[in-house]
């Protein structure tokens, strides 16, 4: 029998709303709104005016090379982070699922990292990989190898993705092994016992049923490596060397904050906006009918 909440006053669903569309109203569609309207605009050196420009900031951005740049620059370290970060934390997962003496240490110990702060993480990670007094560098420098992030933009690169996959390995070993342990026993037992081996019975039984779970994972990490990683990268790079980390919601606080060009970090955002909700759609509308639920 289906049980269906009734409400007393008619107008008390609405009033249980109201929090909730007051939040969303003025946290994301009033900065939305500000945000196309301030790209139609260009203010002048001082910002004691603007003049309505039309599209005039689209066209600029949509032909300047550094802005076209960091495109590539995003999906580069967004496809790198995101399999990082995932296929680390599903090995994680996987391993910690199988311990039975001191289990609870050793998830302990992988969540921690997700409490640390994205700018404390950038932080650390420079610490030791800085060319000049970088614990790790010192030995990468041993051992022949020509480290330098600074000057280096494959490196800087190198550097930000690992560090940003870091941050994220804790919160998708969570989600993954909590999926890992809500998997029946009896089937793998049963593959066991019909002779599928470790790999061929996780390809077959548990990755399948891990789907859900991966593709939840998969848009989460997309929009992490989006919108998240801007302490990472400004603590680390600042964008450099030679814009070789820019990535397009560092663009939009360099030329909005740095460089006062409010007109085209605006339409940047807008740009960002549609951007990532059209990856979301593709998403939803492609790598969401291999889900199965």
């Amino acid at each position: 029998m289906e049980k269906r909440v009734t409400f007393d006053h008619r107008l008390l669903p609405y009033l249980l709303l109201t929090p909730q569309l007051v939040v969303t109203v003025v946290f994301f569609f009033w900065p939305a709104a500000q945000a196309l309207y301030q790209s139609l605009l260009l203010p002048d050196p001082f910002g004691l005016s603007s003049r309505f420009v039309w599209l005039s900031n689209f066209e600029y951005l949509l032909t300047d090379r550094y802005y076209l740049q960091s495109f590539t620059t995003t999906a580069v370290f967004t496809f790198f982070v995101t399999l990082v970060s995932m296929s680390v934390a599903l090995l994680f997962a996987v391993l910690a699922d199988q311990v039975i003496k001191g289990a609870g240490t050793y998830k302990t110990l992988l969540i921690w990292p997700y409490a640390v702060a994205p700018a404390v993480a950038g932080v650390m990670w420079l610490f030791m990989f800085q060319p000049s007094i970088g614990v790790l560098a010192f030995y990468m420098k041993a051992a022949g190898f020509r480290w330098n992030p600074v000057l280096d933009g494959t490196h800087a690169m190198t550097l930000v993705i690992l560090a940003a996959a870091w941050k994220q390995i804790s919160y998708n070993f969570l989600f993954f092994l909590a999926g890992l342990q809500a998997i029946p026993k009896s089937l793998i037992e049963a593959a066991a016992i019909d002779g599928a081996g470790k790999w061929h019975r996780f390809r077959t039984i548990v990755f399948p049923l891990l789907s859900p779970t991966t593709f939840f994972l998969l848009v989460v990490n997309v929009v992490y490596a989006f919108f998240e990683t801007f302490g990472i990268i400004h603590t680390m790079t600042a964008g450099g060397p030679g814009q070789s980390t820019t990535i397009l919601v560092y663009k939009v606080y360099a030329d909005g904050f740095v460089g006062q060009d409010l007109g085209s970090s605006a339409a940047q955002s807008v740009i960002l906006m549609v951007v990532v909700g059209a990856l979301t759609i593709i998403q939803f509308r492609y790598i969401e009918r291999r889900v199965h639920y």
